[in-house]
């Protein structure tokens, strides 16, 4: 492959004031909580983005799938999102490292961890942005303040491996397809982040205000514009040791939306490992059940979980054909989730209410721009 084959980054084109400071991007600023620490711990899951498994493979992965040249060929990945078959497609993004070589890279954990610090980051106020305009959504940051985000979390990087996961980020390319009713398939296709803008210079520590903007997935957009996101406890996910767990928060916080003491979620190791991609490594199913029953102790010593109970489904000859998990909150999470569901209320009615309020401003005007047209003729 030469360079003039190489994907290009698409940079950030200038964004207004107003996109800093607007109604619908202060929704997504505001949590819901009683002080500044329990603000400060959360951030804002993505309801169909964060269902994707786009962080799956692994780097060590990845290296049994290069070719001799280091290139590495489109992952195709089947999921189920509410019920419905999906398709993710990963296009990878061809880095050129010290050496001078070309390589190739799928985004994995630590992009992963980049994307979540840079949601967080873009939830302070004029950090983030909305462009209604030109539909498109989010951040304004330093490296050192990325950087700073990251090692409060747990994660310390250097600078050259924040920019390396930025890069991968904004030249990874993923296609999300479903089936239609008459059986062809409607997909949409962007960079994980839209475009990224920035400044790379030697010496960081001196210049640590250099202003880079990223712009987020469409689908994170989208999810801003109609509210369908939801506050969770980011720092708990951000101090989980694997992806796996991290993966396992974000989907209880998803969908487990009912959660209470009384009121136990069913899953089933199959359904992770179909839908999270991150189990298929294994060569035996025994080896990633015991992986999965280690993340769910780690979300009990956390603090989300009570108690899991495990169920193991045998077939003929007494092989392990699934297993059922059912879980139980603890008091904690419940009342996270609860402030969720009121905090997602809250922001959805105030959203509608805002949006008829421009609809009853608007309306007059038009009838008097139609008047004063036809009185000028």
């Amino acid at each position: 492959m030469t360079k003039k084959n190489l994907p290009t980054r698409r940079s950030v084109a200038p964004v207004s004031d107003v996109a800093f400071t607007g109604w619908q991007l202060s929704l997504f600023q505001g949590f819901l909580a009683n002080t500044d620490d329990q603000i400060e711990s959360l951030s804002n899951a993505v309801d169909l983005w964060d269902s994707i498994p786009r962080y799956s493979i692994s780097r060590a992965r990845m290296n049994t799938m290069r070719t001799a040249d280091g290139f590495l060929g489109v992952a195709e990945l089947s999921f189920h999102y509410r019920g419905r078959a999906l398709t993710a497609r990963i296009y990878p993004a061809q880095i050129k490292n010290d050496d001078g070589q070309w390589k190739s890279y799928y985004p994995s954990a630590r992009e992963e961890l980049v994307e979540y610090a840079l949601r967080k980051i873009s939830a302070e106020q004029g950090a983030g942005f909305f462009d209604q305009p030109n539909y498109r959504s989010g951040a304004r940051f330093s490296l050192y303040q990325l950087r700073k985000e990251l090692e409060q979390q747990g994660h310390s990087l250097r600078y050259d491996q924040i920019i390396e996961a930025l890069d991968i980020l904004s030249l990874s390319s993923i296609e999300i397809e479903c089936a239609t009713d008459g059986g062809d398939g409607a997909f949409a296709r962007s960079t994980y982040f839209a475009a990224l803008s920035g400044v790379k210079r030697k010496d960081y520590e001196t210049h640590r205000d250099s202003r880079w903007m990223a712009q987020f997935h469409p689908l994170v957009t989208q999810s801003i514009d109609h509210v369908t996101y939801r506050q969770f406890n980011y720092q708990r996910m951000m101090t989980c040791s694997t992806q796996l767990a991290r993966w396992l928060i974000g989907q209880l916080v998803l969908k487990y939306t009912q959660a209470a003491m009384l009121n136990s979620f069913e899953t089933r190791y199959s359904t992770i490992k179909r839908d999270s991609a991150l189990l298929s490594g294994y060569k035996l199913d025994r080896q990633a059940i015991a992986a999965l029953d280690q993340a769910w102790d780690e979300l009990k010593s956390l603090g989300a979980l009570s108690a899991v109970k495990k169920i193991e489904q045998r077939g003929a000859r007494s092989k392990l054909e699934d297993v059922i998990y059912t879980l139980h909150p603890t008091q904690e999470f419940v009342a996270e989730q609860k402030a969720a569901n009121r905090r997602q209320s809250n922001a959805k009615s105030r959203n509608s209410n805002t949006i008829e309020m421009q609809r009853h401003v608007e309306k007059p005007h038009k009838k008097y721009s139609a008047r004063a047209e036809k009185q000028g003729k």
